[in-house]
């Protein structure tokens, strides 16, 4: 037990040194200057290497070690604990600092780059860096490989969704590969035969958007008290469990966009709010991997704000929000537009039919530049020759192509699988809601999203990091990840 409590002094420190970097990393993407840059690369770097080498320490892999010979003795959680230190200390001393250190500043200096590349569809401009980085992150990913006596992909992957494999991934999407294709076109030619939605006039101003998201956290239970939402240029959640930061980006030609992107984010917030207190500052006390994440977020986004009874709930908010008058303010007009099934270019705007492919777009693209097997130069050709096989439509530009997301050029390699695996499982732990809630619906029709919340809380949030994915849903709706519940969904909204 002295060993094991020697390891939480450790983490609680450690943890609450990374929740500061959180923090310096939304205001970098939020609110910090250009000139800011920097100095924040600077400041975050030096975060970075404290952290590795506090878990560098000899004295840590001891402590490990010796609270590993006695965990029989430790409850449920504290054994939880002990696991999670163990894989962020195999993570973390994997690399030299060396390593660290060049990854750290490398990434900050690619995404400041990339910030001013995405806006003037200029990828020429961010590949130097993009290059570099993406060197590092092989680099990162063989020394990782090597340790965890894996590919260099799914050590990578491990980070985002602990215990993933590029093998079950592979088999998830060869599932959907085989029911896409057959289920798109029926589901476009049951659109097609229903009256085309119409989108409602602008333009949208932004403050008026900016006041009915707001609207609509509070309505899902966001706590302003413990948050705030912010613009940037590419939408995410960030900040830590007591103080969360959601950002958005908003068009005054399209106010569903931003909309529904700030849901989606508040599903992240919830999760985070949610998450045990009493494990604060604890590995175990954080969310059970990214693909847990993305089914919050995308459960809140598409399973209850696309359905039926939340948009007969949000026509009359938003006609009083813009001004609007006519069937196009209509809740079926609205609901049609919602659950639009059309491929397009952007990911964050794909609507749930075409989004995997979205998904095994990035998968495909980033196992090949790791793998050496796809030289970063002809990425653009090699991502719009992917979008044209798998959605038949071609990027105009890079902006809409591979500049339109941040993660690749930040450092997050291996996190795209997450987004569907993460998609299938709102499916699966929605339906569980609903079958032990039967009132959720009718709640959600009235903008009461506390049923939802109150059986998320007791049965995913305040899990933490207690079980894997697999076993989180296995206790939260009776089975592991199934991906057929999710193609059911799919089948049930798009085809019923």
């Amino acid at each position: 037990m002295k060993a094991y409590e020697a390891l939480e002094r450790r983490f609680q420190r450690l943890n609450a040194l990374r929740e500061a970097a959180g923090v310096l990393q939304w205001d970098m993407s939020a609110m910090m200057p250009p000139g800011g840059a920097p100095a924040r690369s600077e400041q975050l770097t030096a975060l970075d290497l404290t952290c590795h080498e506090w878990l560098s320490d000899p004295a840590v892999a001891d402590l490990l070690g010796e609270a590993e010979q006695g965990a029989e003795k430790l409850d449920p959680w504290r054994r939880a604990n002990l696991r999670e230190m163990r894989r962020t200390w195999r993570h973390e001393t994997a690399l030299e600092a060396r390593l660290v250190e060049a990854l750290a500043k490398t990434q900050h200096r690619c995404e400041m780059a990339w910030r001013e590349a995405r806006p003037a569809s200029d990828f020429a401009a961010v590949l130097p860096r993009f290059a570099e980085l993406l060197k590092l992150v092989r680099e990162a990913a063989d020394a990782k490989a090597a340790a965890f006596g894996c590919s260099p992909y799914d050590a990578l992957l491990d980070e985002y969704e602990p215990g993933g494999s590029s093998a079950r991934i592979d088999a998830i999407f060869g599932d959907l590969a085989e029911f896409l294709p057959g289920f798109l076109p029926q589901a476009l030619a049951r659109q097609a035969a229903a009256p085309a939605p119409v989108a409602p006039p602008g333009p949208f101003p932004v403050a008026e958007q900016e006041a009915l998201a707001r609207r609509l956290m509070a309505g899902v239970g966001f706590d302003f008290s413990h948050g705030r939402l912010d613009t940037s240029l590419h939408p995410f959640c960030g900040g830590v469990p007591d103080d969360v930061r959601i950002t958005t980006r908003y068009d005054e030609a399209d106010f569903t966009s931003a909309l529904m992107g700030v849901l989606h984010e508040t599903g992240h917030a919830m999760y985070e709010r949610g998450l045990p207190a009493e494990w604060r500052l604890q590995p175990v006390g954080a969310a059970a991997g990214m693909a847990a994440h993305e089914s919050q977020s995308l459960l809140v986004e598409m399973q209850a704000c696309r359905g039926v009874e939340f948009v007969s709930y949000l026509a009359p908010l938003a006609r009083e929000a813009f001004g609007g008058d006519g069937p196009a303010w209509e809740a079926e007009n609205l609901l049609r537009l919602a659950n639009r099934v059309e491929p397009g270019f952007i990911r964050v705007d794909a609507d749930e039919v075409t989004y995997p492919a979205h998904i095994i777009l990035r998968t495909r693209l980033e196992k090949a530049m790791i793998a050496g097997d796809l030289d970063p130069k002809v990425l653009p050709g090699a991502w719009n020759d992917e979008m044209d096989r798998l959605l038949g439509i071609r990027p105009p530009d890079d902006r809409l192509g591979c500049l339109q997301d941040i993660h690749w050029y930040d450092g997050a390699w291996g996190y795209f699988p997450t987004y569907t695996l993460g998609a299938m499982a709102a499916a699966q732990v929605f339906a569980a809601a609903r079958d032990a809630v039967p009132e959720i619906p009718e709640a959600i029709g009235r903008g009461d999203f506390a049923p939802l919340m109150a059986w998320l809380r007791e049965n995913v949030h305040s899990k933490g990091a207690l079980y894997t994915t697999d076993d989180l849903l296995k206790q939260a709706t009776g089975k592991p990840l199934d991906p057929k519940v999710f193609e059911a969904h799919l089948t049930a909204r798009y085809l019923g």
